[in-house]
């Protein structure tokens, strides 16, 4: 029997100090990484890894940036934590962003177009771009479930 790691179950595991079983085929090094950038999940923060995301993909000016972001959500530097972090979101009965938790972060549900399933709404994000690589992902998730710091 193969068994597949899948880089969003991956970055979790990586934080439990379990990584992709060697010889699977899938290209993961120890960290879940497909890059084999050896960077460990328990490493993600909000400053280095996250917010470079959001500014790149989400923080631009007619979405979540700027005085009147889509949905009251500012992801520009300094700003992002307060807008995510435990806030109720506006179009589903979760938090954005419950740390520790990335299957009940709204947030995680946009970014991989599975919101219908948690009673959510609208498209997936970012909207009218490329959706985010699996690795960003990823890296989201871990963050979470690391407890979304503001590091």
């Amino acid at each position: 029997m193969h068994r597949v790691c899948n880089v969003l179950v991956v970055a979790g595991l990586a934080a439990l100090g379990l990584g992709c079983p060697s010889g699977d085929g899938t290209g993961l090094d120890e960290f879940g990484n497909p890059d084999g950038s050896g960077t460990a999940a328990d490493s993600v923060t909000l400053s280095g890894h996250i917010q470079p995301i959001f500014t790149q993909n989400c923080a631009l000016s007619g979405c979540h940036a700027g005085t009147s972001p889509a949905q009251g959500m500012n992801l520009g530097s300094g700003l992002a934590y307060a807008n995510t972090v435990n806030v109720p979101a506006s179009e589903a009965p979760l938090r954005r962003v419950r740390p520790f938790l990335p299957d009940s972060s709204y947030l995680v549900h946009k970014l991989q177009d599975t919101q219908a399933t948690v009673g959510g709404s609208g498209s997936r994000m970012p909207l009218g771009g490329s959706p985010l690589s699996a690795v960003q992902i990823a890296r989201m998730r871990a963050w979470i479930l690391l407890g979304a710091k503001n590091n």
